[in-house]
């Protein structure tokens, strides 16, 4: 008489697994997003020093502005890019830059902000998402994410692909890979470590490594280069000083 119930029962949690196990993409990078600060975000002033330079952000109700200082012999610089487009100011004096400059130079910072903030920035309308498959490294099990980005609204670097290897278990950007055409191109694979909140906010350090030669690696395959000792360490990447700010109203 029991053995219905019971079977039912087990046909029931077994559901459960496999609809755990089948999150989409989309799904997998809100996780990773709100587990790392979720809407404190899109309300957040955060401030750093990234190289030696400093650099800010502040968000609300849609806007941003990001910031970096540059301050050297000749005194100091101050770059800033908003909504509205990009400026630089010497010493308090707005400059005047030919389009091409301005853009290479709001691109680096745009860059920076963007490696800092991880996971924001990936649900922007730009980004499109697709779960590849899973790996598993160092014994921790990942989701692979790939995220390309469409043209309009992509940026000028709009070719790059990314993949990221995100833990199954916490949701959290252990490890990220990204091929990138500007210069002579190449890939770069950056491990994550030195996880810290911070009023909220989760920062990360990172080992960067190269893969060297490029041209013919998957992008999937290179966590497997990683775990082979086959990838040469160029830098690590740390950011210093945080402070973040959130405002009480988004």
């Amino acid at each position: 008489m029991r053995i219905l119930p019971i079977i039912g029962f087990l046909l029931i949690l077994s559901s459960c697994k496999q609809e755990e196990k089948q999150l989409t993409a989309q799904q997998i990078i809100d996780k990773t997003i709100e587990n790392a600060g979720g809407e404190k975000y899109d309300a957040a002033t955060i401030k750093f020093t990234f190289r030696d330079t400093k650099y800010g952000s502040y968000r609300k109700k849609g806007n941003f502005e990001l910031t970096r200082t540059i301050t050297d012999s000749l005194g100091e610089t101050n770059d800033v890019l908003t909504n509205f487009g990009f400026e630089r100011f010497a010493n308090g004096t707005k400059l005047i830059l030919p389009d091409s400059t301005a853009s290479k130079y709001a691109n680096s910072l745009n860059s920076v902000h963007y490696f800092v903030h991880l996971p924001y920035g990936l649900n922007e309308a730009a980004v499109n998402k697709e779960l590849l498959g899973e790996a598993e490294i160092d014994g921790k099990k990942y989701y692979e994410i790939e995220v390309t980005f469409a043209q309009d609204g992509g940026g000028t670097d709009h070719e790059d692909v990314y993949m990221y290897w995100i833990a199954q278990e916490d949701f959290t950007v252990d490890y990220f890979a990204y091929k990138f055409y500007t210069g002579k191109g190449g890939i770069r694979f950056r491990k994550a470590y030195n996880p810290t909140m911070v009023n909220g906010l989760r920062f990360v350090d990172y080992e960067n490594y190269k893969v060297q030669p490029w041209e013919t690696v998957d992008l999937q395959t290179v966590d497997e280069l990683y775990t082979a000792g086959k990838l040469e360490l160029l830098s690590d990447i740390k950011t210093e000083n945080v402070s973040v700010e959130i405002s009480g109203n988004k």
